[in-house]
């Protein structure tokens, strides 16, 4: 199951709108899946000073979808740490001050629960991978395994294209057979991989909270879009928390291409509130993966209202602080913020006629 590299060529030169003074004319971009038919219709990507984004619409045959629309409250999925870099439980709604663009919000929920997930999976399947994918492919079963029984996961292996390997399962056995579509060839389509697994996880997922775990051993040099349009489209989509494992050690590539990977991982995770981590061995996969899922499990998820209307376009930048008088301040880590989307009422969606 191809998640179609030609639809995102569409999508992504659209994107670069926001570079060219010329306005373009793009058709959206499609991410046709296999039986039952199934298509998400998305607008291009677009400037930062232009429209906000026309929320996603699903078309199915057979039953509708029910898509989760109009809902004006803002959730942040907060990991909270000390200065030992440990994580921090049993803090209270009010031990929190979000800001979204240097205005005070209020909170109106607050949970700190291990709430279930939907993963993407998303691995890096080009000719430099052959050697270590068993090892990724252990620790990333091990991660699932650790998850709550309600999660979700799906399966992208990518190399000069991105592959669905397999769809979203709460089943290790399937999660496994989809890791193990080994065919180590081409080159690195990484951005590509991460657009259309974002798209894939707001269009299709059950759970709220979504993740998307992406493991490389290399740069992007093969994708039809840049560093900045990937970050710029999954923020667009309030998309999930991208964690980055970047395997990066060996002799494949010289210092300058180990630092702009390294890099691009991290901007990637910090932008959308995740982490990345760069082993030295291929041994410290299974501790990073381990310290994923304990991440993923412990964190915060604050919810409010924005003082700012849903139709006000534009990017808001959003900073969330947390105090615990014994403590002191705390280090909180989530996404850098979020575009408005105003949408339609939550509702089955019509079968396609």
């Amino acid at each position: 199951m191809r998640l179609c590299r030609s639809a995102l060529l569409a999508l992504l030169l659209a994107g670069a709108a926001f570079l060219a003074p010329a306005q373009q004319t793009t058709p959206p971009a499609q991410i046709t899946a296999q039986a039952p038919s199934l298509t998400v219709d998305r607008d291009p990507v677009r400037s930062p000073d232009g429209e906000p984004p026309t929320p996603p619409v699903l078309h199915k045959e057979g039953e509708g979808y029910v898509l989760h629309t109009d809902v004006e409250e803002v959730a942040l999925n907060c990991t909270v740490l000390d200065d030992h870099n440990r994580l921090v439980p049993g803090l209270k709604k009010e031990e929190f001050q979000v800001l979204e663009d240097g205005v005070q919000q209020k909170l109106i929920s607050f949970q700190h629960t291990d709430l279930p997930v939907s993963i993407a999976l998303v691995v890096d399947n080009s000719g430099s991978m052959s050697r270590k994918r068993p090892s990724v492919n252990k620790s990333a079963l091990d991660l699932i395994e650790a998850s709550n029984p309600q999660d979700e996961a799906f399966v992208v292996n990518f190399s000069d294209e991105a592959i669905l390997d397999q769809d979203f399962t709460s089943d290790v056995n399937k999660l496994r057979e989809g890791l193990g579509h080994i065919e180590a060839r081409g080159g690195t389509a990484l951005y590509d991989a991460v657009v259309a697994s974002a798209d894939k996880l707001v269009a299709d997922a059950k759970r709220p909270k979504q993740v998307l775990i992406l493991i490389t051993d290399g740069e992007d040099n093969a994708s039809t879009s840049n560093l900045e349009q990937t970050i710029w489209r999954v923020q667009q989509l309030s998309g999930p928390v991208i964690y980055s494992i970047g395997l990066l050690f060996g002799d494949e590539m010289s210092r300058s291409e180990v630092k702009h990977a390294r890099k691009a991982l991290e901007s990637l995770s910090t932008e959308t509130g995740g982490m990345a981590f760069f082993p030295k061995s291929i041994e410290q996969i299974d501790q990073i993966s381990a310290e994923v899922a304990r991440d993923i499990r412990n964190q915060y998820t604050l919810g409010y209202h924005s003082t700012k209307p849903t139709t006000e376009p534009g990017f808001r930048r959003v900073e969330v602080t947390a105090e615990d008088k014994g403590q002191g301040k705390l280090t909180v880590r989530t996404r850098t913020g979020y575009f408005p989307v105003a949408r339609v009422a939550k509702k089955p969606l019509a079968a396609e006629k």
